[in-house]
């Protein structure tokens, strides 16, 4: 009898390897996979996959676009990892970061983790926020995410 408790932990330990690896390397593939165009929102209602949208008026570049380091307008960044993903958007004026809401949420994690990371970038004006201890994943992605918003809103 023991021998064949034995061969029954065997079995389903096993199967628990199989199955953690198959979701493992579904996951990092899913992860690896080449990021689309991004999106850039300049309002809530044009949002155009990787471009502006003209709405027929010519931005007046003239004034101060050397010593701007942000164009105006609320952009949607994303990031990836093997836990999931996170989109933001993040709206800048005059320059400043002066709003970041996360618009998508799907890690494998609860948001609650990340909820005050958006406040901390308003502090820093920057996408470098401290480590959420439990949310290490969550917390690159956020980090990810307004990166890739911001490397948006810089000028050319």
């Amino acid at each position: 009898m023991a021998k064949l408790n034995k061969k029954w932990v065997v079995l389903c330990s096993t199967a628990i390897a199989a199955v953690y690896a198959a979701g493992y390397m579904a996951t990092e593939t899913q992860a690896s996979i080449d990021q689309s165009a991004p999106y850039v929102q300049t309002d809530k209602s044009d949002m155009v996959r990787g471009s502006t949208k003209s709405s027929g008026q010519t931005p007046d570049t003239s004034a101060n676009v050397s010593s701007s380091k942000y164009k105006d307008g609320t952009y949607t960044g994303m990031g990836r990892n093997r836990r999931g993903s996170i989109q933001v958007e993040v709206t800048v004026k005059n320059d400043n970061i002066t709003d970041v809401e996360i618009s998508d949420f799907a890690m494998h994690y609860s948001e609650r983790d990340v909820a005050g990371l958006p406040k901390e970038v308003l502090q820093k004006q920057s996408a470098q926020v401290k480590n959420v201890s439990g949310a290490t994943y969550s917390t690159q992605a956020f980090q990810d995410a307004v990166q890739d918003a911001l490397t948006q809103a810089k000028n050319a």
